[in-house]
Parts: structure tokens; sequence; C-alpha cells
């Protein structure tokens, strides 16, 4: 029944993908080639510590791989999701929020990672020179922010649903300032120098990634009530939850 649920989950979320998408990640050949070795670079670590993170995982709970695809799934299809912005750009939610919650964040970046590299395989969203930026922004700050976000509203007593919901809300959103980091330090204006250009690179993004992260955070809470519901087993093996609590 458990696995029969999910699936079905699965399959209304690929249905529900638009057959036309508009690309948000930095495209292909945006990035000076001195940045995209820079990004490659500094994601590698985190996705090498997720390689052994993830086999770790599953070696200790065989049974969390249908979690995991779950949640590659997810952010997948959530970031394949573009809604259009102010001058031209595009917005999406982010999707990581979920799986750094349950994983953790080293385990995120490699389905970031993952999904970053289908997308721009096989949809034209990003690219290959910039997957490194890409990866960094949303398969790598995104999820180290929820994580933490999660971990320190639990410690301060918080409620599951609050602390899911910031956790998804703040990881969606900082994925957005890194990214206007990214452009800001490979394009700083000509006058006002890098501040001036991540000040614009952020109003570009900021009047439709707040709703968006907002609706992010509602829907997670939404699929872990749903999750919790036929794992919760998996759930306290992966502290996500205490033996007697239900998120709300």
């Amino acid at each position: 029944m458990r696995k029969w649920t999910i699936s079905v989950m699965l399959i209304l979320l690929v249905f529900l993908t638009p057959q036309i998408a508009y690309s948000m990640h930095i495209m292909e050949g945006f990035l000076p080639l001195k940045w995209c070795v820079f990004w490659y670079g500094v994601s590698l670590p985190f996705v090498v510590a997720g390689l052994f993170s993830i086999n770790k995982k599953v070696k200790e709970n065989p049974k969390i791989k249908m979690l995991l695809g779950f949640a590659g799934a997810f952010a997948f299809v959530l970031s394949a999701l573009k809604i259009p912005s102010v001058t031209g750009s595009c917005s999406h939610p982010t999707g990581v929020g979920l799986g750094a919650i349950l994983f953790g964040p080293l385990t995120m970046s490699v389905l970031g990672l993952i999904v970053l590299l289908f997308q721009a395989l096989l949809l034209a969203h990003g690219g290959i020179t910039t997957l490194g930026a890409n990866t960094f922004s949303m398969a790598i700050v995104g999820p180290i922010a929820s994580y933490y976000i999660f971990k320190w509203i639990k410690k301060a007593g918080g409620q599951n649903w609050l602390a899911v919901f910031l956790a998804a809300f703040i990881g969606d959103l900082l994925t957005y300032v890194t990214t206007s980091f990214q452009l800001a330090l490979a394009f700083p204006a000509e006058v006002g120098g890098f501040t001036a250009s991540f000040l614009k690179f952020m109003g570009i993004f900021a009047v439709t990634q707040v709703p968006l992260a907002i609706s992010e955070g509602i829907l997670t809470v939404i699929v872990i009530n749903m999750l919790l519901t036929y794992s919760k087993e998996e759930f306290i093996e992966l502290n996500v939850i205490e033996k007697e609590e239900v998120v709300r």
C-alpha cells in the first residue's frame, strides 16, 4: 500500500509538469569560463561527500530508496515549473527543502546535481558549463539552509509544520540570493560595481520569488504529512520526527 501510494504521487507529479517551460537557471554559455570552473571546483567536494552520505544511509536502511527517489522527483518537477518574472526572466520553486529535511544537505547535493543535469540535457534548462554554479545555488546552499533552519526550529521547540514550512521557504529564497550573488560577481555594474549588480538581480527575482517560496513551503508541509502517513517508521529512523511526534 505504501509503495503504491508513493508511486501514484510520482506519476501525478510528472503529469503536472508543463509542456512549455521557461528557463531560469543560469543558461549555457552565460558565465565567463573562469567562473564556470570556479563554481565546479566549489561544488565538487559537496557532491563527493554526498555520494558517501547516500551510500552510508542506504546501507544502514535500504528501505529509504523509495523516499530518495521521491525527493529527487519532487525537486525535478518543482524546479521545472517556470513562471515568467520581470524583465523577461523567470522564477521557479526549487523543491530541495524536502530532500534536505529527510536526508540532510549532502545527500541533496547529489540529487540536485542529477536533477539539474537532466534538466540541462533534456529540457534545455541551465547548461553543462553552468552546471557547477547552478548546483551550488540550488543543490548546496538551498539544502544547507533548509536543513539547519529545520533543525534549529525543532531544537527551539517549534512545531514540525512550522519547521518544515520555514525550511522550504528560506531554502528557496536563499537559492535565488545565491544566484544573484553569482551573477553579480560575474557581471558587476559599471556604476556601483558588485553591490549595484547584486541589488539589481535580487530585484528581478524578488517580485515573483517571495510568493513562490511561500507556496513551496506550504506544499512541502502537505507532502511531508502525506509521506508521514505511510512512512512514519522511516521518518523516525531518519531523525525527522521523534517516536510519538506527528507533523501537523
